[in-house]
């Protein structure tokens, strides 16, 4: 009942990935609203944007939304929210967050980046892949493993990264946090004294029903 009438190749799959239907802008104007509409406390919808948006600074790519839920189980934020909140890493964005991370976190090493290896960033991760690939099917044959991939990754993307992203990953969740808060009680204020208008008209008109009914039976005799 609930699955897509129009059933997606893998290759459009990854095209909306890209570019979703509707284009990044509204993709992000429908998360704005998803967020707003939640039925939760403007803390705990803003813990939950902020474990989102600083999970989208961690190199941990594939596994950001159970990361972010996580954190925001611990922070005992809203859930749903920091799913929303993880979407601030995008094709769009991902290319600048890597690199304010890794040259952060080649800053505070005491690294540089420049003298390390000549592979590029996208042939470190290739070769991480090559190295969990070749490992994995030299259980089973006579192959020797060879780890040098990764741990060149390790070194010099992983965990650079990792200690790069707390600092950015920390200033932009903390903004987004104190800037959610304002907006979401506003919004949920005014939601509320919409919601209590309409009621109080529809408690008037129920009220002058029995009026309008004697009116009507006095002027018909």
């Amino acid at each position: 009942m609930f699955k897509r009438r129009d059933r997606r190749g893998r290759l459009r799959q990854a095209a909306d990935f890209v570019y979703p239907p509707g284009g990044w802008a509204r993709a992000f104007q429908y998360a704005k609203h998803r967020v707003r509409r939640l039925p939760d406390k403007p803390e705990r919808i803003a813990r939950g944007i902020w474990a989102g948006v600083f999970t989208a600074f961690t190199p941990f790519y594939g596994l950001h939304f159970i990361v972010a839920m996580l954190l925001a189980r611990i922070m005992n934020g809203n859930i749903l929210a920091s799913l929303m909140g993880t979407f601030v890493g995008n094709p769009l964005t991902y290319f600048p967050i890597a690199v304010i991370s890794l040259q952060t976190g080649h800053f505070l090493l005491g690294t540089n980046a420049r003298h390390l290896t000549e592979r590029s960033f996208g042939g470190k991760f290739a070769d991480a892949g090559n190295d969990l690939v070749h490992n994995f099917f030299a259980l089973f044959t006579d192959a020797t493993t060879d780890w040098t991939g990764l741990i060149v990754f390790y070194h010099e993307i992983f965990f650079p990264y990792l200690v790069g992203g707390l600092l950015p990953g920390l200033i932009a969740a903390t903004v987004c946090y104190y800037i959610t808060v304002p907006v979401i009680r506003a919004y949920q204020n005014r939601r509320a004294m919409k919601i209590r208008k309409k009621f109080d008209e529809l408690k008037a008109n129920a009220a002058a029903a029995p009026k309008r009914s004697a009116d009507a039976g006095s002027d018909a005799r």
